[in-house]
């Protein structure tokens, strides 16, 4: 060991100056090399770090660039475009072949929506406004088609829109049957002239279409089937691409199979069997799924129309996301993908028709003209409804007739004059030359008053 050339025992014998000039020699030596061996490992402390550093960030360049030869890095679009492009992004053209401004025209139904106690009179009708939320939520506008109005202003709404909606309710009769009947009748006959024209007809709604398509009023079956959610059975061998749950991704339309996630309230429908049997019904609709009711009586639940954009619900796919009256109503995250689906789809639809009317008169239709009522403080049945009655016209007496107007006239010109003699004119100077200026202009306006009385 180096230690021991700096020893210094005293049991070490006298030497000569030369040794003693030699060892001292030897002990310089001895003590430089110690030194420089002590200072070697702070040397190599300060060295392999940076090298290490410098080594690591070589390595990671290096899988970098290998991870780039195997799959193209994800980058900004701004990142990706050539020199030759405009630094500006631009936008797509829209499709003109799509109408991006839709409109929906919902049928009223007969009634207030809450048995009387919003509003008796015999003529009032309602929609509730739950369908209004479900079309507008998909980017269309409604008109309300109200069922006792004039047929000749009914058919001048249908021209203003580009779909029409038939919602629930119980009338299955009458003026409000016969309404349905004319407006679909009217909406085949535009499909047949080329106008894309969808329909969407919802509980009551596919009841009617029912029995208007397989020309039997007594189609109708009962069923046990009144605030209930239920599951959707996919009939087999279904086309899903070209209906109504073409974009359902696949776990949801798994899930509308085993969940619970659609809202049905009825007590009639019809059964696969009867709706095989008629001829009418089967070469025009096709059914897309079943359901069961309390009673484990299965039901069609869901058509579409061969050859035609009409679809047809026993089920309330607007309630889901819209009402809350009913204890049964899902409103699970799966049942709001369901409404919103489902509204989707229909407004979908509507772009495509060619109606293109004049906003003037779309806008002094739209349901935005009128306010809905609220109505779910009672805990059941509607939370609003829009509610539509006509203004009677008032009995006139001889008390109350309206004035002509010449009487109107003379009535005004008369209070008038009571003013003129009950005011009392206080005394003002005029310049003259101003005097003559305010006569002339005082007189042409009494000369204008009296003209006109």
């Amino acid at each position: 060991m180096p230690s021991h050339f700096l020893s210094n025992s005293p049991s070490t014998p006298t030497t000569k100056t030369s040794d003693l000039q030699n060892d001292t020699a030897v002990s310089l030596t001895s003590t430089s090399s110690s030194s420089s061996s002590s200072t070697a490992p702070d040397m190599w402390s300060y060295l392999w770090i940076p090298f290490l550093m410098s080594l690591s960030k070589e390595l990671t360049l290096a899988r970098a660039a290998t991870a780039t030869t195997s799959s193209p890095s994800i980058l900004p679009p701004s990142q990706l475009a050539d020199d030759d492009s405009p630094s500006v992004p631009r936008c797509s053209a829209p499709d003109i072949k799509l109408n991006y401004r839709p409109v929906i025209g919902i049928l009223s139904h007969p009634g207030d929506g809450a048995s009387g106690r919003l509003n008796n009179e015999t003529n009032a009708s309602y929609i509730a406004a739950s369908y209004v939320k479900f079309v507008e939520s998909a980017g269309a506008r409604v008109i309300s088609l109200i069922y006792n109005e004039p047929r000749e202003i009914l058919f001048e709404k249908l021209n203003l829109v580009n779909g029409v909606l038939f919602t629930g309710g119980w009338a299955k009769t009458g003026l409000y049957f016969d309404t349905v009947k004319a407006i679909f009748k009217e909406i085949l006959a535009k499909n047949d002239a080329g106008f894309h024209f969808p329909v969407y007809a919802i509980c009551l709604g596919f009841e009617i279409l029912t029995m208007i398509i397989s020309e039997d009023n007594q189609i109708l079956e009962t069923f046990n089937g009144a605030d209930q959610a239920s599951t959707l059975q996919f009939m087999n061998n279904i086309n899903i691409k070209g209906t109504v749950f073409r974009r359902f991704p696949p776990d949801l339309l798994k899930r509308l199979s085993t969940d619970c996630l659609v809202m049905q309230n009825h007590h009639y429908g019809i059964s696969p069997q009867r709706f095989q049997e008629s001829e009418h019904l089967s070469s025009f609709l096709e059914i897309l799924t079943t359901s069961t009711d309390e009673d484990n009586q299965v039901y069609v639940s869901t058509v579409q129309a061969c050859g035609y954009p009409v679809t047809a619900f026993q089920w309330h796919p607007e309630k889901n996301a819209f009402e809350w009256g009913l204890s049964m109503i899902p409103h699970s995250e799966d049942a709001i993908q369901v409404t919103q689906h489902i509204a989707n789809f229909f407004v979908s639809e509507a772009r495509k028709s060619l109606n293109r009317p004049s906003s003037r008169k779309v806008l002094a239709n739209l349901i935005y003209n009128y306010s809905p009522t609220y109505c779910g403080k009672a805990g059941k049945g509607y939370d609003e409804v829009y509610i539509f009655a006509e203004q009677k016209a008032p009995k006139y007496t001889s008390t109350n007739a309206p004035e002509n107007a010449s009487q109107t006239n003379q009535r005004t010109r008369s209070l008038f004059q009571i003013h003129l003699a009950n005011t009392t004119v206080q005394p003002f100077h005029l310049p003259t030359q101003n005097h003559q200026c305010f006569v002339l202009l005082l007189g042409g306006i009494l000369e204008r008053c009296e003209a006109a009385w």
